[in-house]
């Protein structure tokens, strides 16, 4: 008879994550839909690069855009790209402490990139009196980084939420497969930040 390892979490196998059909299916489905988030963020892209220099006679990015706090809001994320990965290494060692402490980490990380996004467009509105109504610039801008700003949000909800609901349920192979969709999911935001980063920011600012 084989052991079944949601009982006994000393015997979890190398990877928990894809050890059952359902993690499995899990890990099968999130391509798809990162798939389809790839899309959509393209057509977010293609569609500034179209209008990033429709200004309406407004502030242009050469006028707003500080690389200095884009920098630091940059090297929140990327860093907290490495702590799920230390996080997804102790899950792999069945070490649900120290996971659990990386990934609160992570969604520390995350909130003080978020918070740095929102004091930015704040300072967009107040000094320049820039908004989504300002011009297809605008629109353009606010759409793209702003809807990546929600996807940052929507991952810190789920990791809290994770986290919260298997506090004390420890490790095991239902709930291994969430974590590391999580994971995955975090590192595709991430890569899509360093996009964001480049095309928007850098590009803004120095042509």
């Amino acid at each position: 008879m084989s052991q079944d390892h949601s009982l006994y979490p000393e015997t979890m196998p190398q990877h928990p994550e894809r050890a059952t059909l359902e993690g499995k299916n899990k890990f099968m489905g999130l391509w798809f839909f990162l798939g389809g988030e790839t899309v959509l963020f393209a057509c977010l892209f293609g569609t500034y690069l179209a209008l990033k220099d429709s200004t309406a006679g407004g502030p242009s990015s050469e006028d707003m855009f500080g690389l200095g706090l884009v920098f630091i809001m940059t090297m929140l994320l990327l860093t907290s790209s490495l702590t799920s990965v230390y996080a997804m290494y102790h899950m792999r060692n069945n070490e649900f402490k120290k996971m659990m402490l990386w990934l609160g980490i992570t969604a520390l990380l995350g909130m003080g990139f978020l918070g740095l996004e929102i004091y930015e467009f704040a300072h967009y509105i107040t000094e320049y009196g820039f908004t989504f109504r300002s011009s297809a610039f605008g629109s353009a801008f606010y759409a793209l980084v702003g809807f990546h700003g929600g996807h940052v949000t929507f991952g810190i909800c789920w990791i809290i939420t994770l986290m919260i609901r298997n506090a004390k349920r420890g490790l095991n192979l239902y709930n291994a497969p969430k974590f590391n969709t999580f994971s995955l999911y975090w590192h595709f935001i991430d890569v899509i930040w360093v996009f964001v980063f480049t095309v928007v920011y850098l590009m803004g600012k120095v042509g």
